[in-house]
């Protein structure tokens, strides 16, 4: 059993800041990664900006297990070679317990805004709606699923351009539930959504509540532990499938992920390094997807298409 959590963070110029997320999701719990950005007012004005000449922060958390000291050696070491290449600053490790670990995200979250018109709102934050804008309410909790990172800004941009009120929609590796919140959002007749993981599941159904969709009758959304595979009447079953999860699941789920999309019916998939991007379009492919396209943003990659109407 842990005792309590390490918090391990990082500064890092622009061009690392997707290696080191990498490498911090590799060993950090959930492979969860949170990316503090540097902010600078403008000159001429009240607006924020990023201010990319500036040290980014990385941070992950590690339980505070047996295990610590050698997860922490390997991310050291990976560190200090992209280190002789881009600017990493010093490794910082901060024991936390487990009511500071709850708190520790709130400093550094952001309403945060993706794509055209999807704005990520923590609820210790002020954020007034505008226009058109969906906003989503989001407290990441033990999930890390803040949708700051590029990955998750990939599906989010997809879904904006994608989604079509009344899709069945299914989510696979929720999170902290962000992608099945703006699917519901953006009008989905029905969400079912999946996780490994009991705490991701739970930390959904607490934003779904959040957002006031948890006993929404119009909107009927479905969260269980469990696996894509594992559930044949998902078969053929949806308008859209998301699963922002790794390269390596996805192209080991490619001929569940596809099939679970009904003839027609999209598949987007991202938490693709670009590095094996050419691996899952082909899995993908394979298993019968047509019209793939991939998007970038930094290192990372959505790869998306249809299914081959039967």
């Amino acid at each position: 059993m842990a005792a309590g959590w390490i918090d391990l963070a990082v500064p890092a110029d622009n061009e690392a800041v997707e290696a080191v997320a990498e490498i911090f999701s590799r060993h950090g719990y959930g492979g969860g990664v949170a990316i503090e950005e540097p902010f600078e007012h403008e000159k001429d004005g009240d607006n924020l900006r990023i201010a990319v000449e500036r040290p980014f922060i990385v941070r992950t958390y590690l339980p505070n297990d047996d295990t610590a000291g050698e997860k922490i050696e390997a991310i050291e070491r990976a560190l200090w070679h992209l280190g002789q290449m881009r600017y990493v600053g010093a490794l910082t490790a901060t024991p936390r317990q487990e009511e500071d670990w709850a708190n520790a995200w709130k400093e550094h979250f952001h309403v945060h805004r993706v794509g055209a018109r999807t704005v990520i709102r923590p609820p210790w934050r002020e954020y007034a709606r505008q226009g058109d804008e969906i906003v989503i309410d989001l407290d990441p909790g033990a999930a890390f699923g803040t949708g700051l990172h590029p990955s998750t800004q990939l599906c989010l941009i997809a879904l904006e351009e994608r989604m079509r009120p009344g899709m069945r929609v299914l989510d696979v590796g929720v999170g902290s539930g962000v992608l099945t919140i703006a699917a519901a959002r953006h009008g989905a007749a029905s969400v079912d959504a999946l996780d490994v993981e009991p705490v991701a599941v739970r930390v959904t159904r607490e934003n779904l509540a959040l957002n006031g969709l948890l006993d929404e009758p119009a909107i009927p959304i479905r969260v269980a532990v469990g696996t894509v595979e594992r559930t044949p009447e998902f078969a053929g079953r949806y308008d859209l499938v998301v699963a922002n999860i790794i390269a390596r699941i996805i192209g080991d789920l490619a001929p569940a992920l596809v099939a679970a999309c009904a003839p027609g019916g999209r598949l987007i998939t991202s938490g693709i390094i670009v590095d094996r991007a050419d691996e899952v379009h082909a899995a993908l492919a394979a298993a019968g997807l047509a019209a793939i396209e991939q998007h970038q943003m930094g290192d990372w990659v959505c790869v998306e298409g249809l299914r081959i109407a039967d």
